[in-house]
Formats: C-alpha cells, sequence, structure tokens
C-alpha cells in the first residue's frame, strides 16, 4: 500500500485547504461586520477581529477610548482626532490579556491606515484580512513591504472572487 500521494491527488488537496481556508476566511469578515455594528461612529462603522489557530483572541470596533463619551464626531460631522480604529482596539485589548497576536491573522471591515498597520507589524500579526478597500492605500502599501500577507474580500458584488496582493497567498503551499 502506497501512503504517496499523486500529483494530481496533491493539487486536489491544496485546492481543498485553499477552499476551506476561503471560507474560514468569509465567515470571520462577516462576524467583523456584526461587530462593527457595535460602533457609536456614524461616519463609518469598522469592526475587526484578530484570529489564531482558529480561535478569536480579540475584537475590536472604531469608536472612543474607555471613558470618554460615545460620541465620535462634532457638530459639523468630523471624527473627534481621540477616537480609535478598530484595529487598534483589537490589538490594545490582546495586549492587555493573557493572548499573543503573533502569527494570528486580523479581519477587517475596511482596510487598515498607516498608522493601524505600524501597530499590525509591531504586533506580529502575519496576515490582514478586509472586505472594503479603504480610498487612501499607504497603509496596504506598508503591510506588503513589511512582508504581512493582504487579502481583499469583498463581501457584497463577487465574493468568490478575492483579490490576492502581488506576492500573497492565503496560505504557504511549500508547507504542505
Amino acid at each position: 500500500m502506497s501512503y504517496l500521494l499523486s500529483s494530481q491527488q496533491l493539487k486536489y488537496n491544496v485546492q481543498k485547504m485553499k477552499d476551506k481556508q476561503l471560507l474560514l476566511d468569509r465567515r470571520y469578515l462577516r462576524m467583523a461586520a456584526i461587530w462593527a455594528e457595535n460602533s457609536y461612529c456614524h461616519r463609518r462603522k469598522v469592526g475587526a477581529l484578530l484570529v489564531k489557530d482558529k480561535a478569536i483572541i480579540s475584537d475590536g470596533f472604531n469608536g472612543t477610548p474607555s471613558g470618554f463619551p460615545n460620541i465620535c464626531e462634532d457638530n459639523s460631522g468630523s471624527t473627534h482626532p481621540y477616537v480609535l480604529h478598530a484595529e487598534a482596539n483589537a490589538i490594545t485589548k490582546v495586549a492587555r490579556s493573557n493572548n499573543s497576536s503573533e502569527g494570528s491573522t486580523l479581519y477587517v471591515t475596511t482596510s487598515p491606515c498607516m498608522e493601524c498597520s505600524k501597530l499590525i507589524i509591531q504586533a506580529g500579526i502575519r496576515r490582514v484580512v478586509f472586505s472594503e478597500l479603504y480610498r487612501i492605500t499607504d497603509g496596504l502599501d506598508l503591510l506588503h513591504a513589511a512582508g504581512v500577507e493582504t487579502l481583499h474580500l469583498p463581501l457584497d458584488g463577487h465574493p468568490e472572487l478575492p483579490f490576492i496582493s502581488e506576492g500573497s497567498l492565503p496560505f504557504d503551499e511549500e508547507k504542505l
């Protein structure tokens, strides 16, 4: 009895793993979108989940720091400068716990800004999956330069057609 896989069987197994990861990515992104509903911000509601070994280790949504009134915008509609982004909330929450974000995946409803991308890199997050591409993409550029894998996976339109950033794969095929 041979335990060696044929090339065709290996390709099938690799595709099956990719499909399963994509299914999980969509599920976690939908959960992040639901979590965004907790935000008191009116201009944009963003949710984030940190996942490691298929377990949610932290969550966050955009809003004011603890102890501040839950008012994100001023009377003119501009966002107060002290409002925290969903990614920052999730990262700081995990930092206060016994968990480590090293090697985790961040699921966030909107692509990260430059400041959040710096936190993502420093927190050891290896992968970022987002559903909405924000108009300013310098944060994504920084993540790419740092070797953090990114995946744009729209939840509306054509969710079966993910955009994988240049040089990024949903997982490392060589480790299979």
